[in-house]
């Protein structure tokens, strides 16, 4: 692991480097033979749940080694390098691409540090649509469970409750535990209807934002309360489950079309966090007459002062954390030759190195 400085020096150097090559060129580059297999959480057997949720275990028991700002344990690595991403990162062309290797970088520290022999597995809400709190996902034995509690909405059961999480809500750095908020209503934009709303597009111009501001909302809504801060929602592990459904989703629609959509990006580089509130220069959480932000069906601004979520005090980026930097794309427009970096979480990897998940990547989907 290295610190924030150096990956950044090294992430500005070895773009020229990782760019030299042609986009196409350089996504195709690498074959991918026997790929890991994601599958729904569902479908896993009672061992393939509690392997998973010891591999999870075991990252928040692993002491942090790259000096990011308030981490103590690898799990906090993640919720951190997300922190440090957000305004470039959500609202943003590279919304998808970055959270695809974002959940690969995790599988992968599952896999490499934990003894974990899966693959990331995905909850597939649309079963859940709804009915959030019915789902077997909050299972408090082979789950990660259930609903928060009290006035600071700790949860009190399942393999996550002792857990004391050093980051968040947003931008702060302070101890407290993972909290959970669950909404049924908001968990509605995982309905059936919404995602094939999204998978019948034909362009990333409208899949992403269709994504970002419907399905996206649910997980992030219905569970609420830390999962609802875009900053530090990673600090909740069924962030990983959630986002790994969102990539399932656009691989589904890439499938459809890969000749085209392997290839297909764009929008803006730079979001915007007022977004959240229904600002007008992104198509954020909320925005005005939207299929709806994170737990927010219809769009519209959030309730203010959420627990855990959206205050103005938590999504405002402090003077020690340093603006991300946009590297490979020259002006406002998401390319393939954007870089995507995570402080070391991962190797850096340009936007057309993870468009295809039978590429660098290697790993599918089980349907």
């Amino acid at each position: 692991m290295v610190s924030f400085s150096i990956q950044v020096l090294v992430a500005l150097l070895g773009a020229g480097a990782a760019l030299a090559m042609p986009v196409e060129e350089k996504r195709q580059d690498a074959a991918c033979t026997g790929p890991l297999v994601r599958k729904a959480w569902h479908t896993l057997t009672d061992t393939e749940k509690k392997s998973y949720i010891d591999a999870e275990l075991c990252l928040m028991k692993k002491p942090s080694a790259s000096g990011l700002r308030g981490t103590r344990t690898r799990f906090d690595e993640f919720q951190v390098a997300h922190a440090l991403k957000t305004e470039i990162a959500h609202f943003v062309g590279q919304f998808l691409p970055f959270h695809r290797l974002f959940i690969f970088a995790h599988e992968q520290a599952l896999r490499k540090e934990c003894g974990y022999t899966g693959a990331q597995p995905y909850w597939e809400e649309g079963r859940d649509a709804g009915a959030f709190s019915k789902s077997i996902l909050l299972d408090p034995v082979l789950g990660f469970g259930g609903n928060g509690v009290g006035p600071n909405k700790c949860i009190q059961d399942g393999p996550f409750a002792n857990y004391t999480n050093s980051l968040g809500p947003g931008y702060l750095v302070q101890d407290h535990c993972i909290d959970r908020d669950i909404n049924d209503l908001f968990s509605t934009t995982a309905a059936a209807a919404t995602v094939e709303r999204c998978l019948n597009t034909t362009t990333y111009l409208d899949f992403w934002p269709c994504i970002e501001n419907g399905p996206h909302g649910a997980g992030h809504g219905g569970i609420g309360a830390q999962m609802l801060n875009p900053v530090s929602s990673p600090g909740d592990p069924i962030f990983f489950l959630h986002h790994a459904w969102l990539d399932w989703l656009w691989a589904k629609w890439q499938a459809k079309d890969p000749k085209a959509r392997l290839t297909d990006m764009g929008g803006n580089n730079k979001g915007v966090l007022g977004g959240v509130f229904g600002g007008p220069s992104s198509p954020g959480f909320g925005a005005p007459g939207g299929p709806g932000g994170p737990g927010f069906p219809g769009g519209g601004a959030p309730p203010p002062n959420i627990p855990g979520g959206f205050t103005p005090v938590n999504l405002t980026r402090p003077n020690d954390v340093p603006e991300p930097l946009v590297i490979g794309d020259p002006g406002n427009t998401t390319t393939l030759s954007h870089l995507l970096y995570l402080y070391g979480m991962t190797e850096n990897r340009t936007i057309a190195e993870v468009m295809d998940t039978k590429g660098v990547l290697c790993y599918v989907y089980d349907s």
